[in-house]
């Protein structure tokens, strides 16, 4: 797992465009507002490209790889088609399965539960349906946590609606993939459930 997972808290911010198929986003280290990382959709098919100007964008495949500046893959979230719900597939930098998201059909604001790679329930990751307001939860303790609302980072940094937040706890080791599989979430929500 590369080391750049270690730290925290990730500010997500997507790339805003009027006619843009492609989901591209910027990840930043928030504490110097420094870019660390970033998601890039490259491989997206002709009819993809079609479908995603259209009202079936939600049901279109993904394949989203998330590298470092320097372009060290870090993991890649991928989607085929999906039609009522979604499972999601995340791959570590050697394209190594490291767990997966199983979208709840008919939770209201968006509910998922976050397997390993032998489809075991690690946590959930529930949102409300108020607000962009996401956690990783089970039943005893919290995860890690996405919100559009922070106050520690500059307002210049947080001029568009689709910035995102992620605060993973400190009780998630650093070597844990969990680590790996809460980052992915983040690109996961936005596309599954907010686009």
């Amino acid at each position: 797992m590369n080391t750049i997972l270690n730290q925290n808290l990730f500010f997500i911010k997507e790339h805003v465009g009027m006619f843009k198929a492609a989901n591209n986003y910027d990840i930043y280290n928030p504490d110097n507002q420094k870019m660390i990382m970033s998601c890039r959709e490259e491989n997206l098919g002709f009819f993809t490209k079609i479908l995603r100007f259209t009202d079936y964008k939600r049901m279109t495949p993904f394949d989203v790889q998330i590298k470092t500046t320097s372009g060290e893959k870090v993991l890649t979230v991928k989607r085929g088609v999906s039609i009522f719900v979604s499972t999601v597939d995340v791959f570590d930098e050697n394209d190594i399965l490291v767990g997966k998201f199983k979208q709840k059909f008919f939770s209201i604001g968006g509910k998922f539960n976050v397997l390993n790679a032998n489809e075991e329930i690690l946590c959930k990751l529930q949102g409300k349906w108020t607000s962009w307001d996401f956690k990783f939860t089970d039943d005893n303790r919290e995860y890690g946590h996405v919100s559009k609302k922070w106050a520690g980072l500059g307002k210049e940094m947080f001029t568009s609606a689709d910035n995102y937040m992620l605060e993973i706890n400190d009780t998630v080791h650093a070597s844990d993939p969990l680590r790996v599989l809460i980052l992915a979430a983040v690109i996961c929500i936005d596309m599954v459930l907010k686009e």
